[in-house]
């Protein structure tokens, strides 16, 4: 793995890509590297124009397959976008070869089923959106766990939906550097979970 201080970070983009998969991670990463500890965040797409998101947003890429640095973390965010993708060869083709040099392969929401097309979450224990974990089960050879926020298995980590990208990003932060520098980032971007809509009117 490369020093903390050149950590490479990659962040995989296509159509209908889900806005808040990668960018909760984003700024996770986004501001470890703000408070001086080094490293860059990629995003990657398999072509340079822009990326139309699943709401509407619209992301030029950093780089694309051919010409993306070597990671120490791969990042697949999920979206409705996953379903086209999974029978994209270019896009599998990419998240082997990325991910076959990483420190980490990660995934958010159904950015696993991109990871198990790949290879990476065959035979792990992982996780993804609640709404898709029967669908993720069925595809076999993977062991689906609905409920917790984000699963590690060796250097593969897969979060559930959406926000949970956020939790899983600062982990791993904690797990590159120490717990007190994922704190720091987590008290930087004001990340203060609360339980879910707790108001009565």
């Amino acid at each position: 793995m490369a020093s903390p201080d050149a950590l490479e970070v990659g962040i995989v983009l296509f159509p209908d890509v889900e806005e808040l998969d990668f960018a909760g991670p984003y700024e996770v990463f986004g501001g470890l590297f703000h408070a001086n500890h080094g490293g860059r965040v990629h995003l990657i797409a398999e072509s340079p124009g822009p990326v139309h998101c699943a709401k509407g947003m619209r992301v030029l890429p950093d780089c694309g397959f051919e010409d993306a640095p070597a990671l120490d973390v791969l990042l697949v965010p999920g979206g409705q976008g996953t379903r086209q993708e999974v029978s994209n060869p270019a896009m599998i083709e990419f998240l082997k070869r990325a991910g076959a040099n990483a420190t980490w392969v990660t995934s958010v929401c159904t950015g696993t089923l991109l990871l198990h097309e790949a290879g990476f979450a065959r035979g792990k224990r992982v996780t993804t959106h609640w709404a898709f974990v029967p669908t993720l089960r069925e595809r076999g050879d993977v062991d689906v766990v609905d409920g917790p926020r984000f699963v590690r298995d060796g250097n593969l980590v897969t979060s559930a939906g959406v926000s949970a990208g956020i939790d899983m990003a600062l982990w791993l932060v904690g797990q590159l550097y120490t717990p007190k520098v994922a704190r720091e980032v987590q008290r930087y971007i004001q990340y203060e979970p609360a339980p879910p809509y707790s108001a009565e009117v």
